[in-house]
């Protein structure tokens, strides 16, 4: 194997040292030749004098086009080796960056624009080349159609123009705003030869609404080159599609692979011109689903399932955890504020797609939307067959099943429901922190907190249908732990169910000496409540405790006036008063 590699080091040196006289060409030689030999301690010193030496990426480039096998071995270290792969993934970079500046240059581009009217192997050629700067090329060329100086011009560019291929048609379709109807119905019939579906909407709402009789004939005779059905679907349900298949990442959507970003291009209608922004893969998808959203409401605004998937692709982008992109402009709400502001109606259909996709973020973020402004019957809202909220108490994420019990809890329901018997077995689960190991510690008490919250509110209303006396051992097991907050939250809750033990663990965590005095006096306060609620349910040795600390003058004053309260509230017999009057009277 080491020989073998040894003879491919030869034959790279040959190729890649050769006569070649200045640094970076002798650097990439010899990282090529110590990398094929497997000395890559050798190696990444090489690459790393590359990256040093800030070389010109074009420089890069074309030594890497002049020897394709050393840049396979490039590629396979970045994904092979360990000790390589930093150092080939920076030359790559460079690489690429090369292959950018070469492919985006205006000058070259222009150059073939021009070459196009010259002669037939001159116009091969320059075809050639503008398709391999594909989108790039598309500003310009619609420039040089515009201009009034270059009419001469204007067929030999319109028929190139569909040959720039599906990597043009994004641009293409965002130029279809311009107002130059001339140049727009050659945008039209480019769009028709090239011949995907992804313009079909676009083309739609040309016919639609664009006032050019030319236009509308050029955009019907290219929806039935591309698919005829397409003439019978109005250009919101189009765009909606679309905006579907960019959320579900359909490969024939995906941007160039060439590059580490994609762009989204816009129509400047003061320049009349196309612009366009680089953006994160990572979140292009969404960002493009967004916008066929916002061309669906466009052509039609009772569109309303488009505002659902824009608030689906607006909260899955934000799980990118990329900036959001500058075209967002200043002040630009998040996914929460549009979706509590667009009502359950919508949050709901996000919510649906997400259950669907098994997108446990997207669920998270339309439940904690509906758990803003929600009420009982808007959290059950029915999206076709489906309760998407009711459904989301079976999902198979702890987040989601927290959040959507809790939501349920805080909107009080007054019937049940299939699966509402889950709400109280999650509040249940969230209080005992279950899920810490899963969650991390202060995702899971953050959660805690508001389970015991929203069971409290259950409590106070007397709802009957989230039965919480499945839920005390929980509470009963937070009355003992240490986190006082939720000691307090969990004796609140325990006042109002009917049973000795709630009513015993309330008594114990007040009479416990090891807890902290606010504890203690938010403990005699539940107590009290629990009293007055349920009557007396304690055992004698509580009785006798209380009545210890009421009679005790050493006691602190406030924690004996606590006591003083809860004993009464008890409504026991007056044996007890009695002796304690008498006890202290003097005659």
């Amino acid at each position: 194997m080491r020989s073998r590699l040894g003879l491919i080091g030869v034959m790279l040196v040959a190729l890649s040292i050769g006569a070649w006289a200045d640094s970076v060409q002798e650097d990439w030689g010899a990282f090529l030749h110590y990398t094929a030999i497997g000395r890559f301690e050798l190696a990444k010193g090489f690459g790393e004098k590359i990256v040093a030496a800030n070389p010109e990426p074009t420089e890069l480039l074309d030594l890497s086009e002049a020897n394709p096998e050393g840049y396979r071995l490039l590629l396979k270290m970045h994904t092979d080796s360990d000790e390589l792969r930093q150092v080939s993934g920076q030359v790559l970079d460079i690489i690429e960056k090369g292959r950018f500046i070469r492919r985006t240059d205006p000058k070259i581009i222009n150059q073939e624009i021009a070459r196009l009217s010259t002669t037939i192997r001159g116009r091969i050629a320059a075809e050639e080349r503008l398709r391999n700067a594909g989108e790039y090329a598309v500003p310009f060329m619609l420039a040089a159609m515009a201009d009034e100086s270059r009419k001469n011009e204007f067929a030999y560019i319109t028929d190139a123009l569909s040959k720039l291929g599906v990597g043009a048609v994004r641009p293409l379709v965002a130029a279809m705003q311009m107002e130059n109807p001339a140049v727009r119905a050659e945008v039209v019939r480019a769009l028709g030869q090239i011949g995907t579906m992804e313009p079909l909407p676009y083309l739609k709402l040309i016919l639609e609404q664009d006032s050019s009789e030319t236009c509308r004939a050029m955009a019907t005779a290219a929806i039935r080159r591309v698919d005829a059905g397409a003439l019978q679907i109005p250009a919101a349900e189009l765009f909606f599609r679309l905006g579907e298949a960019y959320y579900d990442r359909h490969d024939v959507l995906a941007p160039s692979a060439e590059y580490s970003f994609a762009n989204i291009w816009f129509w400047d209608k003061d320049k009349q011109a196309l612009t366009r922004q680089e953006v994160s893969k990572a979140y292009f998808n969404e960002l493009m689903s967004m916008r066929c959203a916002e061309w669906a409401l466009t052509a039609d605004p009772a569109m309303g399932k488009a505002i659902g998937l824009w608030l689906a692709a607006f909260y899955r982008a934000e799980l990118a955890g990329v900036e959001m992109p500058v075209y967002f402009g200043a002040g630009h709400a998040n996914a929460m504020t549009y979706a509590t502001t667009a009502g359950p109606e919508y949050v709901h259909q996000a919510l649906e797609r997400a259950l669907k996709n098994k997108e446990a973020g997207v669920a998270l973020g339309a439940i904690e939307a509906l758990a803003v402004n929600a009420g009982e019957k808007s959290l059950l809202y029915r999206v076709g067959m489906s309760q998407p909220l009711a459904d989301a108490l079976s999902f198979a994420d702890r987040k989601v099943q927290y959040s959507a019990a809790i939501a349920f809890a805080e909107a009080n329901p007054t019937s049940a429901f299939t699966g509402s018997e889950l709400i109280v077995r999650h509040l249940a689960s969230a209080i005992y922190e279950e899920g810490r190991d899963e969650l991390g510690e202060e995702l899971s008490k953050t959660y805690a907190m508001r389970a015991v919250q929203a069971a409290y509110k259950l409590a106070l209303s007397r709802n009957t249908i989230v039965d919480l006396s499945l839920a005390q051992p929980a509470l009963v097991a937070a009355t003992t732990g240490d986190w006082p907050q939720m000691q307090t939250a969990a004796a609140d809750v325990l006042a109002y169910l009917s049973s000795p033990e709630a009513q015993r663990a309330i008594a114990a965590m007040a009479l416990n000496d090891q807890n902290s005095k606010d504890v203690r006096l938010a403990a005699f306060a539940s107590l009290a409540r629990s009293a007055k609620l349920n009557a007396n349910l304690l055992l004698a040795a509580h009785i006798d405790a209380l009545y210890a600390l009421v009679a005790s003058v050493e006691a602190d004053p406030d924690i004996r006036a606590g006591a003083a309260g809860a004993f009464g509230a008890l409504n026991l017999p007056s044996e007890r008063v009695r002796t304690l009057i008498l006890e202290r009277a003097r005659f």
